[in-house]
């Protein structure tokens, strides 16, 4: 598939120049004839019912785990389906036995959802270490090595900076992790649906993903990977329908896993949608889409960068689908309001759930960044567009 074949399956396009795929993607129309497909033709619970749309709809959301696993070079029986990313890092947070004493070690940068979780965890008496990336925001993993000793339970890092677009080394992170026998987490919000992703290859034991941003698929959905090994060592801390294989007056036997994290009716138009939209990733491929945003990032930065009284921030060399910057004494909110009101362009302002980063770059008196984000349905003429439109205003209230 081409870009102009994608731009063609998503309406909002034609009205607005949508640059905010970081925080969430419009959905493609087969994407949406999935779910609907569901809602008009077989609406029903799923492992609830013997009738047959019952089944069809418990046999769409099996397919679309095993869509999901083959995505990630995973099996099945190691993905948990949940409503974000979010829910699935809490999942590890709450579900590991971490004890007094224990040690985490998390990057400075992270998103609040890969930070505050871990912070929490000080209520038991666990030591939150926290490394610093580079002014660039780029986490050299030696720094995690350094940090790791024998206390240390788990590293848990973010693949693509949703703030600064910087790119981890999570392969090499997931090395040192591993040969240390420290549990690794990687929050990959940003790169799955952007960049081949090969849990087994990063040596991670969780991963977290989002189903609404790369992956194009609906809000509300997501999903955790846990390497099997370590299935055994995660507590479920919701329990009801769906949990549990058998319950007496005085105990209950929990389903395996991962049924057993799934309490309560699933999204299952969400979860038809997210296999669906992994079959659209795939149809456009991810090599072409990779390829698309290395070359789009790179424009976004040159383009911005050229601009007089704008800041960008990042290594250029070392960012993916994300920009972020600022225009001298102007306030971040003001700038995307401005884009949004004279040519319809959606940018993300502000600290973008990620307070330490922000202030790690020195922006946080200005109040965040305003932040361009990109998908494989960009082009570079909606680049160029944003680019005029800066400078613009930058000439008029930039000083």
């Amino acid at each position: 598939m081409k870009t102009d074949d994608v731009r063609a399956d998503i309406p909002l396009l034609e009205k607005f120049i949508y640059l905010d795929a970081a925080s969430t993607t419009p959905t493609p129309k087969p994407v949406v004839e999935a779910m609907c497909d569901y809602f008009y033709n077989y609406n029903a619970n799923t492992g609830r019912g013997a009738y047959k749309i019952a089944i069809k709809a418990t046999q769409k959301v099996k397919d679309a785990r095993l869509k999901v696993a083959r995505f990630i070079n995973a099996s099945p029986e190691e993905i948990v389906f949940t409503k974000n990313t979010t829910e699935a890092i809490n999942i590890v947070a709450q579900g590991l036995n971490f004890e007094k004493g224990d040690s985490i070690v998390v990057p400075n940068i992270e998103h609040h959802s890969n930070f505050l979780p871990w912070l929490n965890l000080k209520k038991k008496g666990v030591n939150i270490k926290i490394v610093k990336a580079d002014s660039y925001g780029i986490i050299d993993p030696s720094v995690i090595g350094e940090a790791i000793d024998e206390s240390t339970r788990l590293v848990a890092v973010t693949h693509v900076s949703n703030a600064l677009g910087s790119v981890q080394d999570v392969y090499e992170i997931g090395n040192i992790s591993h040969d240390n026998n420290s549990l690794y987490l990687i929050d990959a919000a940003q790169s799955v649906g952007h960049m081949k992703i090969d849990v087994k290859k990063m040596k991670a034991d969780f991963v977290a993903f989002p189903g609404h941003k790369g992956t194009l698929g609906p809000v509300g959905t997501g999903f955790l990977y846990c390497d099997q090994a370590q299935a055994k060592n995660l507590n479920s801390c919701a329990l009801g329908g769906g949990t549990v294989a058998n319950v007496s007056e005085n105990d209950f036997q929990l389903e395996s896993f991962p049924t057993r994290f799934e309490a309560g009716t699933k999204n299952i138009a969400g979860f038809i949608g997210l296999g669906a939209s992994v079959d659209y990733i795939n149809r456009i491929g991810l090599e072409k889409i990779e390829k698309h945003g290395i070359r789009l990032t790179k424009e976004l930065y040159t383009t911005l960068s050229s601009i007089n009284n704008v800041k960008c921030y990042g290594d250029p060399q070392n960012i993916y689908g994300i920009v972020s910057f600022n225009i001298n004494n102007m306030n971040p909110h003001d700038v995307a309001k401005i884009l949004d009101e004279i040519r319809g362009i959606c940018v993300r302002s502000g600290h973008h759930c990620a307070i330490p980063a922000i202030k790690h770059i020195g922006a946080y008196e200005q109040g965040g960044t305003v932040r361009a984000s990109i998908h494989y349905y960009n082009t570079s003429e909606e680049v160029q567009k944003l680019g005029e439109t800066v400078e613009e205003i930058a000439k008029t209230f930039g000083v």
